[in-house]
């Protein structure tokens, strides 16, 4: 498979994934800390936490190990941190060893390609940072799932909740005004029904009928404070930043580039200016 092939497989890929949640937008995002993305310690504890909890299942297959250069590593460190393959070599893509067959099998669907979502997840609603950020930390408990865990933004994911261990489990309320034909047949009237999920996944469903004017359609999550996680919450958001920072960077590696040699370009541009306009003095200087 060439580049090119790979580069539009991942990405139809991570539109796919995105497309079974594109209905879902009962829950804001909430901003990524852009900072972290030109802060390299924070990019080099990304590339370990994806290493250690997404690359069992998600490959970044447009991206090589040595290209981690760019963020601080030397060739020596991510042969030893980041390689897991005894066999690995530094010049080897980011791929996994799972076949898609036996992934659709365990989980229902391949898990997406991951090299491009940073870019493929960027709406009107926020960039493809802010909904990675807020997808890794809206998961909740949800025993009516396979896999005994759900997501706010998401909701129905397919994939556990992978840091949870960091983060420890928790509840989510979710509240939601319907408009439904009314009993006696006097037109429409609007209902809520409160859905309850507990610290243990216990699910309980109450519904009410509502009386006044001015309501409308409307769906609301509220998630619960986690609990037994290894990490306080700030410290887990700041993990979460931290990973999505990498995954931002894996998305577009010369970005950083670009960005330093955009700001020599405009430095240029403006000493060029000065020379322009005084060129052009000049020439005119002695016409009437």
């Amino acid at each position: 498979m060439n580049l090119v092939t790979r580069i539009l497989a991942a990405l139809a890929a991570s539109l796919l994934f995105g497309t079974a949640s594109a209905a879902v937008g009962s829950y804001p995002l909430d901003p990524f800390p852009t900072d972290k993305l030109t802060h390299e310690p924070s990019l080099q504890r990304g590339a370990k936490l994806f290493v250690n909890y997404c690359l069992n299942c998600h490959s970044a297959s447009l991206m090589r190990y040595n290209r981690l250069r760019d963020i601080g590593l030397t060739d020596e460190q991510i042969r030893e941190f980041l390689v897991l393959d005894p066999e690995g070599k530094v010049g080897d893509l980011m791929t996994i060893a799972m076949r898609p067959a036996d992934a659709k099998t365990w989980f229902g669907a391949v898990p997406p390609d991951l090299s491009v979502t940073a870019r493929a997840r960027s709406s009107g609603a926020g960039s493809g940072a802010d909904w990675i950020y807020t997808y890794l930390r809206a998961y909740f408990r949800d025993d009516t799932r396979p896999h005994g865990w759900n997501n706010a933004l998401f909701e129905g994911v397919g994939m556990p909740h992978v840091l949870w261990e960091l983060q420890g489990p928790r509840g989510a309320t979710l509240q939601e005004i319907k408009e439904v034909e009314d009993e006696a047949g006097n037109g429409s009237a609007f209902v809520r029904t409160t859905v309850v999920f507990g610290v243990d996944g216990t699910r309980t469903e109450t519904t009410e009928k509502l009386d006044g004017h001015n309501l409308h359609p409307s769906r609301q999550w509220t998630l619960g404070e986690a609990q037994g996680g290894k990490l306080s919450q700030a410290e887990f958001d700041a993990t979460v930043a931290d990973l999505t920072a990498f995954l931002t960077y894996v998305s577009d590696p010369s970005a950083r580039a670009r960005v330093r040699l955009g700001v020599w370009v405009l430095l240029f541009l403006g000493v060029f200016t000065v020379f322009a306009w005084m060129l052009n003095r000049e020439y005119w200087k002695d016409v009437k």
